[in-house]
């Protein structure tokens, strides 16, 4: 018998994997908190004999070298992946005992990078899982684009082979198990998605499977959206090996210390959720929520390296931040603060706040405004912080439009007024808002679900809606 256990990181938008049988154990794209992994194997009872790399990965750095390091474990990578620590070099067709009758065979799957490699778990021969990485994921594919430009269109036509590679040599029942798209950007467009998946469900809705290769990769292409700037550092950290992680607490900071950190330009984050954030807040500090998005968008918003100090209502929220940053490579927080946000102004400050609204608060703010008010202090700017994609769908006619991603070097080019600052759902707009609010800006933090925003009566311009 074979086990195959999932390791979910929601934040990320990728899982990991153990699967073995009674004695030993292979892990599968190992996150950068190896200790998961370890604890996993424990409660298996196993021991961890291999950890397998389906390609270096742009979106987080890994655990695999640290994984293989303490547990004594070979460490697979594919050949052609140019890598500046020792491995076990794999290549098409090779195969590694996992357990008594359980064997790991490579399959080369190029797309999503030049070199990715899908593993097939097989028992007695018979194919029973496949880890397919960036490869063919549920309801899609990685994206082709993360690598070099030039390659692209050439890594798109791969995918599609691969795809069909996999579909060829695997049984309709044979589990796929993909590392990415379950939210993650490495995936392509919007159909990617979660759940569970096999073989045979694939052949029935996989584009790279129903389609003729020059449709999919138009289709492909086109719907390709921006990629987080972080992950061009992604690619070179786990190339080069990363360093062992370090998860003890950060050094407590006082209000004096946040303040003169605030006054050198850095950056402190209030992992608290945006209600309680807008409600009182430390002046010029931004708001990641920590169950949020918060590694993708705090690494892709952050200039690199620029010291990052927490703040949290409890000392677990930090501890479950760090964590997760420490995935995507911000290590080590400057310092932290926890407890009641008084404590974090110097006595004599006072706390910062902006008011939340919904788009039906908008659409009133926006009659009693009027059509042209000339452009005063006062005038309602409506700033959508989505994607390009999104706002393709559909977008309030009139409103200002920069991606979240792109806003703090475009915080210029909002117009004056009072910001009524908008999303897909509150998120996003809550980082904005933060952003705004900390440059100096009025601003109104609209914490609702886009779909509102037709019903409260805004004119919402695209395909979503009515035409203006």
């Amino acid at each position: 018998m074979f086990f195959v256990d999932t390791l979910e990181f929601e934040g990320l938008g990728n899982r990991s994997y153990l699967a073995g049988g009674d004695a030993t154990a292979v892990a599968v794209d190992p996150p950068r908190d190896i200790d998961q992994v370890i604890a996993a194997a424990a409660r298996r009872g196993v021991r961890i004999t291999h950890v397998a790399e389906t390609h270096l990965h742009n979106d987080y750095v890994t655990g695999g070298l640290e994984l293989a390091r303490l547990t004594g474990a070979h460490y697979l990578v594919p050949a052609a992946a140019a890598v500046s620590f020792a491995r076990t070099p794999v290549t098409d067709g090779d195969t590694v005992q996992v357990d008594a009758g359980l064997t790991l065979r490579a399959l080369a799957t190029p797309g999503h990078t030049p070199h990715h490699t899908s593993y097939i778990l097989e028992e007695d021969g018979r194919g029973v899982a496949a880890f397919t990485g960036g490869s063919l994921l549920i309801g899609g594919v990685g994206r082709p684009d993360l690598v070099e430009p030039r390659l692209t269109e050439q890594l798109a036509r791969a995918q599609h082979a691969s795809a069909h590679r996999l579909a060829d040599t695997l049984a309709d029942e044979v589990p796929v198990l993909p590392t990415h798209g379950f939210g993650s950007f490495c995936s392509s467009g919007s159909g990617a998605g979660g759940g569970a998946s096999t073989i045979g469900a694939e052949r029935l809705m996989n584009a790279a499977l129903t389609r003729d290769v020059d449709s999919f990769v138009t289709e492909l292409l086109a719907g390709l959206d921006d990629v987080p700037a972080y992950y061009a550092h992604m690619g070179p950290a786990n190339a080069a090996g990363p360093a062992p992680l370090d998860l003890t607490p950060p050094r407590p900071a006082d209000a004096g210390e946040l303040a003169a950190r605030l006054a050198a330009g850095e950056w402190v984050v209030d992992l608290r959720d945006r209600v309680a954030f807008a409600r009182g807040h430390l002046a010029g500090s931004l708001n990641f929520e920590e169950q949020g998005k918060l590694a993708t968008y705090l690494a892709w918003l952050i200039p690199w390296g620029k010291p990052v100090t927490l703040l949290g209502s409890t000392p677990e929220q930090i501890t479950r931040a760090q964590r997760e940053l420490a995935r995507v490579g911000i290590d080590r927080p400057a310092a932290a603060a926890t407890g009641d946000p008084r404590t974090w102004v110097r006595e004599g400050d006072t706390l910062a706040a902006f008011p939340r609204a919904t788009f039906a608060d908008l659409a009133a703010a926006r009659a009693a405004d009027g059509e042209d008010s000339g452009n005063t202090d006062e005038d309602v700017v409506v700033l959508d912080v989505r994607r390009d994609s999104e706002r393709a769908a559909g977008y309030v006619a009139g409103s200002v439009h920069i991606p979240v991603h792109e806003l703090r070097d475009r915080i210029a080019q909002v117009p004056p007024g009072v910001v009524w600052v908008h999303c897909a759902g509150g998120m996003r707009a809550a980082i904005a808002a933060s952003l705004l609010d900390a440059a100096g800006r009025r601003v109104v933090a609209v914490d609702d679900g886009f779909d509102a925003a037709e019903r409260a009566g805004l004119t919402v311009a695209g395909p979503a809606g009515a035409r203006v």
